[in-house]
């Protein structure tokens, strides 16, 4: 019998666990992605083994993107924990620290599963608690809280962080306010939640707001809250970024356009922006002598690439990959141009066949034309990625 195996009946044993209904062994896994943090895992495993093995059964997985030693300090540091470790590292760090905590999910064996940071601003002493107030709430995700009574995000140092982090928040509970009605923390990396409300297979997680893609994609039917105290960091910097910031804001997009309809109105949207660049484009061109026609031609390819982009990064990121760049561009272009070609037919057809005055014919035609491009767009040029083998490889190491 191991050290993990002979503490379980003492864990069981403690009336506040008794109390809460906890399961064992295994009793919560402890999701911990990481990169480049060997100077926080000493220090990470030491609070958790004060705080959590006395109260109930745990394991903890770390998934690691590092560039440095990390993962060989985490097999160094298991060797002293009265609890079973493993590192999964990953050679591609698909989807970031999201994907990570996805990876995660997808190895723990517990009934609940606690993700958190491995920087220590997280206190590992809240775990026995989230487990017990979801245990209590019945609830499928327990959210550790900086923003309802007893919380603190006194750790955000300066006024920048504070500022970024209260805009998101509000940014992401106005653009889901149903889907994260009970959380005043989305932007929360520390959370439990129940591993038979978690489908892994559903979720597209882009960079480190993994809470808010579980809670958008794969939202448990009951949610209870914890107040934390965020605590400094132990060791090291921030990974926070303007590029993460980025990251997350296209992922914000791709939440809120998982839906056909709302992706057809983020086309339009993106449709209609393109205008710009081609009013420019003529304008340009014609007054270097152009003649308006092969202007107007050559204007419109700018809208074009200017379209392409966006919908690129904002509208079809996660299908990218189905096609070449440059297949994905020939497709595009040639379904735009065509829209044009079409347009002028329809408007005729319009006009004599219904009897259409020839502003509600090109009306009816422009949305005629916009339908069919979207379907076309999304049909032949992003078609969804089949499902395969998992990309990259990983390294699995286990300790007691």
């Amino acid at each position: 019998m191991n050290s993990f195996e002979s503490m379980v009946p003492e864990a069981l044993g403690d009336p506040a666990v008794r109390a809460a209904g906890i399961p064992e062994p295994g009793a919560v896994t402890i999701v911990v992605p990481t990169f480049n943090e060997s100077a926080n895992i000493r220090q990470l495993l030491r609070q958790i083994t004060v705080a959590v093995p006395a109260r109930l059964p745990c394991e903890v997985v770390f998934v690691d993107d590092s560039t440095d030693d990390t993962p060989e300090v985490i097999t160094e540091a298991a060797r002293d924990c009265p609890f079973p470790v493993s590192v999964l590292h990953r050679e591609e760090p698909e989807g970031g620290l999201g994907g990570a905590v996805v990876e995660g999910l997808k190895a723990a064996t517990s009934q609940w599963i606690v993700v958190m940071d491995g920087d220590c601003q997280h206190p590992p002493s809240l775990i026995p608690e989230l487990i017990a107030s979801g245990e209590r709430a019945h609830a499928g995700l327990v959210v550790a809280s900086r923003y309802i009574k007893g919380g603190s995000r006194e750790g955000l140092a300066g006024g920048y962080r504070i500022a970024v982090s209260r805009g998101a928040t509000w940014l992401t509970k106005a653009l889901f306010p149903r889907r994260l009605r009970g959380i005043s923390d989305p932007m929360s990396g520390f959370f439990a939640i129940r591993r038979s409300a978690v489908t892994a297979e559903v979720l597209r997680p882009l960079g480190y707001k993994i809470l808010l893609e579980l809670a958008v994609r794969d939202r448990p039917r009951q949610v209870t809250e914890v107040p934390f105290v965020f605590q400094d960091r132990f060791a090291g910097e921030s990974k926070s970024s303007a590029a993460e910031g980025l990251r997350f804001l296209r992922h914000l997009v791709g939440l809120r356009t998982a839906s056909p309809v709302a992706r057809m109105t983020v086309f339009g949207l993106i449709g209609a922006t393109g205008f710009l660049p081609n009013l420019l484009g003529l304008y340009a061109l014609t007054a270097a002598g152009l003649h308006y026609v092969p202007a107007e031609i050559l204007a419109n390819q700018l809208g074009v690439a200017w379209n392409f982009l966006l919908i690129e990064h904002l509208l079809f990121r996660e299908r990218r990959r189905h096609r070449k760049g440059w297949d994905r561009a020939g497709r595009f272009a040639l379904l735009a141009n065509a829209d044009l070609v079409l347009r002028i037919p329809l408007i005729a057809l319009f006009v004599r066949h219904l009897g259409t005055d020839a502003l509600s014919a090109t009306a009816l035609a422009l949305v005629t034309t916009f339908v069919l491009r979207f379907a076309g767009t999304e049909a032949l040029v992003y078609l969804p990625r089949r499902s395969g083998g998992g990309r990259g490889s990983r390294r699995a190491r286990r300790t007691a």
